[in-house]
This record gives structure tokens, sequence and C-alpha cells, in this order.
């Protein structure tokens, strides 16, 4: 004899499908996307490292004048949408660990493949100015997971075609997601006229939340031309690891 249904027992088959519904979807979000967007991340580091070995120009039109942090000023070019601006190096990250910077802050065709993306406007990598960065802190690779242990002193280095422009970590702050003045030419001084190098690192805050943001920033320090090698911050310098998640 079947029984009938009933208004109680209806409503718990719902919740119960609803329940293994959002199950599913945080399993995606925590674990697939990390799978997926690491794997992307690492070849898109690759093809990086690829055009720095074959000494490849960054495709563009406009070419953009560059501080050398104390030496001669160098040429890089903009790069459209999704290119590479170069590869971020964070020795406080691990021994080896590299994440490829491209173009554009979009979602869906830059920062959920699982790397870092340039602010539009923001300086390229050893400009006077401030090159913004920002990356995932959770899901999708997740390159930024370790914002919060940067300290001040801490090198950053973005390595590009002319060379590695050496950043060092001089503090951080947590804004809401409206503090736009965060990553200005002068950090915390929309307006202001830069006279140096900079670097701003953004993410989420806290963890698995969109509420705040959490805001290193660093000062450029040195330029390494390609031909000297990598800068001591770097040694030794094993092949890079990929940023996971």
């Amino acid at each position: 004899m079947n029984r009938r249904a009933t208004p109680r027992s209806v409503l718990g088959e719902l919740l119960l499908t609803a329940g293994t519904l959002v199950l599913l979807f945080l399993g995606w979000q925590l674990v697939w996307t990390d799978v997926t967007a690491g794997a992307a991340s690492a070849a898109t580091s690759d093809a990086v490292e690829a055009r720095f070995a074959s000494a490849g120009a960054f495709a563009g039109a406009t070419e953009r004048a560059t501080t050398s942090g104390g030496g001669d000023p160098v040429r890089t070019q903009a790069p459209p949408s999704g290119d590479a601006v170069g590869l971020v190096h964070v020795p406080r990250f691990g021994p080896g660990w590299s994440v490829a910077a491209l173009e554009g802050t979009d979602r869906g065709s830059v920062l959920d493949r699982g790397v870092l993306g340039r602010y539009d406007g923001t300086a390229m990598p050893g400009e006077i100015g401030n090159l913004a960065l920002a990356g995932h802190r959770t899901t999708y690779g997740a390159p930024l997971s370790r914002i919060d242990e940067l300290v001040a002193g801490d090198p950053v280095v973005v390595e590009t075609l002319q060379g590695w422009f050496s950043y060092r970590v001089s503090g951080h702050e947590i804004v809401t997601p409206d503090r736009v003045d965060v990553i200005a030419p002068v950090p915390g001084e929309p307006g202001d006229a830069p006279t140096a190098g900079a670097l701003t690192l953004t993410a989420c805050h806290p963890r698995f939340s969109a509420r705040l943001r959490y805001v290193v920033h660093a000062d450029l320090v040195a330029q390494t031309p390609r031909e000297q090698g990598a800068p001591q911050a770097l040694e030794p310098a094993a092949a890079p690891a990929r940023a996971q998640g």
C-alpha cells in the first residue's frame, strides 16, 4: 500500500535535494576550480617563460617609459587584455614560487585562470607609479591565498622580458572594496603625481568572503637586466613552483 505524500515529507525531500546541490556546488567551487585553474596557471606561466627564452617581445602597440629603480630608463610595451605582463616571484611563499600576471582583472578571462591581473591604467613593471595586481585568495588556484603572510621587508620580484624588477614590501592594510585609492599612482593619495615605483597586491578578505580587501604595498628598489641573471632575492632559483590553492 503506497503512503500518500504529506507537505512535511515533500518539504523534507526538497531540503535534502537542496542540501545535496549545495554540497556539490561547494565541492566544485572549493576543489574543482582549484584543479582546473591550477593547470591553466601552470600552462600560462610556461608559455610566458617560453616567450622569455625565445626573446620574443610582448604584444602591444604602445611603448611606455619605465624607471629602473636607480639605473637608466628602459622601455616596455603595454600588452592587450589577457596578454602577459610578466611573472611574479614571491620568495615568502616558498623557494621558486611564481605565478603569471596578465593584463586586466576580468574574472572569466584572467583571474579565474589562477593568475594575477593588472588593474587597467596602473603602472607597468618598473615604471614610476603603482603597478597594481589582483588575484584570488580562495578558489580558482588562489594565487594570493597566503597574502596575509607577507611582512615588511619581504621581496616581491616581477620578471619581464627586460629583466627583474625588485620590490620590497612596506606594509599592508584592510579596506572596503570602494577604496580604489589604494591602487592610485601614489597609493592612498589620489591626484598626487608619483615620483617612484610601487607595487600593490589586492585580494578578498576575509577568506571565503568578498566583504573587504587585503592590500599589500611594496616599493620599487632595484632592476636587474636579464643578461645579469636573477637577483639575489631569488637565489637559489630552482624550476618555478606554480601557485597552488
